[in-house]
């Protein structure tokens, strides 16, 4: 255990500058974009003679029913979460690229000799670099939302005041707490939902020779063609849909998180209405994003995923570039 332990911090003090700073930037330029933007609308507000402050917009804003009040509170809600979402854009595009060169690295530059002379197995080192992974580079990735999430809603809370709104009028409606929860709840979620790609380019690092990204690339979209030629020429029956959406968009894009939001559903909720707070659950509450689990794409995924790791240590202490 001691052993694995250093092998995970290993991977981290060897990809701080991904795992750590990358996000910790994102949450910084996002903070700042946000401010500069207040600033920007505020100075063209007064250039322009708008008043806003002279609408009144406390009394507005108590004068709205139920419904409305609700739809500002998911809103606020929606503000806090907007920070995850940009790092978990950057989260994706760090755990592709360092899942891709995991395995690879070691070979490439003979390190492999020195780590397989420690007491070390394959299985451990294969293992530290999925929890770093799926786990590690998460975590950090969500901590780091987390502290955007407060500060958007103190920016927000102080942008209100500024204009007259009592600050306990809209934090009525809010709901920060469960906003903070709902973010730590979605990271073993979005952990099986990447397993398939994890698993995926894993195995393309273990055991491609050289240039693994355009291995993991060229077998996944070279079967979606394959299989679309057979389809228009009718000698298959598969879903060209399914299938790019199933195998290839999901062996290759499934570590960016949330992607298990259907698209069937977000069209479905733009063409009911914008009663955001009838959906806000739907789409990123915690008793749905759990609900996942049980569905047959995450099962299946998880299992592929799992196998295609079993591999990757497989070939991890087989594979032989010298």
């Amino acid at each position: 255990m001691k052993t694995f332990y250093w092998l995970i911090k290993r991977e981290f003090w060897e990809n701080r500058g991904s795992f750590f700073w990358a996000p910790v930037v994102t949450t910084g330029v996002f903070l700042i974009l946000n401010i500069m933007g207040i600033i920007t609308f505020e100075v063209f507000a007064a250039q322009r003679g708008i008043s806003i402050s002279g609408m009144n917009i406390n009394q507005l804003v108590q004068s709205m029913d139920a419904k409305n009040m609700a739809n500002i509170g998911v809103g606020i809600d929606l503000a806090m979460m907007s920070s995850g979402y940009l790092i978990g854009i950057v989260l994706g595009i760090v755990v592709f690229f360092y899942c891709l060169g995991a395995l690879y690295d070691d070979r490439r530059d003979r390190s492999i000799l020195f780590w397989k002379s420690l007491p070390i197995s394959d299985r451990d080192t294969v293992l530290s670099k999925v929890i770093s992974a799926t786990v590690v580079a998460p975590v950090i990735a969500t901590i780091c939302g987390l502290l955007g999430a407060v500060a958007m809603l103190l920016i927000v809370m102080l942008v209100a005041m500024f204009h007259g709104v009592h600050l306990w009028t809209l934090l009525g409606y809010a709901h920060p707490f469960r906003t903070l929860a709902t973010m730590v709840a979605l990271i073993p979620v979005n952990l099986i939902w990447a397993l398939p790609a994890v698993g995926w380019l894993l195995l393309c690092s273990a055991w491609a020779k050289s240039k693994p990204f355009l291995w993991a690339l060229a077998v996944p979209v070279g079967a979606g063609i394959i299989v679309s030629w057979f389809n228009a020429m009718g000698l298959l029956n598969v879903s060209n849909g399914w299938f790019w959406k199933n195998i290839v968009v999901r062996s290759l894009f499934s570590v960016f998180p949330n992607g298990w939001v259907e698209s069937q559903e977000m069209t479905h909720v733009n063409m009911q209405g914008f009663n955001l707070s009838d959906h806000f659950d739907k789409f990123v509450g915690v008793g749905n994003a759990w609900s996942q689990l049980a569905r047959a794409d995450f099962i299946i995924g998880a299992v592929i995923g799992a196998a295609m790791i079993a591999a990757a240590i497989w070939f991890r202490g087989r594979r032989d570039d010298s």
